[in-house]
């Protein structure tokens, strides 16, 4: 007879031969906490054009309107903390994009998940990185992963905040342990006093209107519109999780998808102004920076040569 804890112990144990670094398993519900948090937020505007954040609210509270029958959430959570840096006199790119596109890296281990789940009966699901309405933060939260910190990232105790996170919905009941961790963030106000544009704000709030990641990466306008520095930040930003005591814990990842890619890494302002789109396009395959174009990248690094 399957039973629920078998299912359970095979995907705990399939995600870490995989190479996940964690995973937790919660039931599928409506997440009544964060529904005022995420309206409030959306009200005040700090969303700023990311005008897909208003589409989808209920889904994004309660993965069940996600995909029907949905009765659990597995959350799985996977280092990209990298052994090499990038020289300080070049244009900077947050880590996670060092190597190449996540998306495909952990949405393809999540179906291998998947796959053989089809062991124990026909059990449907979906999996998710980064490309569905659902709060991933929250469900790692509620399945014991870790805690959000006051940047916004989720924490874990041992790890720090340097991975990416994959969702897995399924249509089958499994072993509920979840719980919500403790804060471990203290009265630690590192990341609110370093973050260049002042963007994470009291209470855990964060304006994502005033991120760096937001002007380098969401944000489409020809032009942008700030009297903040961004710290030499091309693509993305990594101040917060820089300073934050819980990533002195990070270790280099085993990924050799997420490998840095130098070539990428080590150009300098004038290079990236001089470089044109047939370049890009090889340099950017399966890489994070593709999603900004060559004329947000140009845009950026301009914006830094004023600044």
């Amino acid at each position: 007879m399957v039973t629920k804890a078998a299912i359970s112990r095979f995907i705990s144990e399939k995600s870490i031969e995989l190479g996940f670094d964690a995973c937790g398993i919660a039931e599928a519900d409506f997440l009544s906490e964060d529904a005022p948090r995420l309206e409030a937020w959306l009200q005040k505007d700090f969303h700023g054009d990311m005008s897909y954040m208003e589409n989808h609210f209920d889904k994004r509270l309660d993965p069940r309107k996600l995909l029907d029958g949905t009765k659990s959430v597995v959350t799985v959570i996977q280092n990209y903390f990298p052994e090499y840096k990038q020289p300080k006199d070049v244009p900077q790119i947050s880590k996670y994009a060092y190597g190449k596109d996540y998306h495909k890296v952990i949405k393809k281990k999540l179906q291998k998940i998947l796959d053989g789940l089809q062991q124990f009966g026909n059990i449907q699901g979906r999996a998710f990185t980064d490309s569905a309405p659902i709060l991933e933060r929250s469900w790692a939260q509620k399945s014991g992963i870790g805690w959000l910190g006051k940047n916004g990232m989720l924490i874990n105790k041992k790890l720090g905040s340097f991975y990416f996170i994959g969702v897995l919905l399924l249509d089958v009941e499994l072993n509920y342990e979840a719980y919500f961790p403790t804060d471990h963030c203290g009265t630690c106000t590192k990341c609110i006093d370093a973050c260049p544009t002042e963007a994470i704000l009291p209470n855990k709030e964060i304006n994502g209107s005033q991120c760096i990641s937001y002007y380098t990466i969401e944000l489409k306008d020809a032009l942008i519109q700030t009297d903040k520095t961004w710290d030499d930040w091309m693509f993305g930003c990594d101040v917060c999780q820089d300073v934050c005591p819980w990533n002195r814990f990070a270790t280099t990842n085993t990924e050799k998808a997420f490998e840095p890619r130098k070539e990428i890494l080590g150009k300098t302002q004038d290079e990236w102004l001089a470089m044109n789109e047939a370049a890009f396009s090889v340099l950017s395959q399966a890489s994070p920076i593709k999603r900004s174009k060559l004329e947000g990248i140009k845009r950026n690094v301009s914006f830094l040569k004023k600044t």
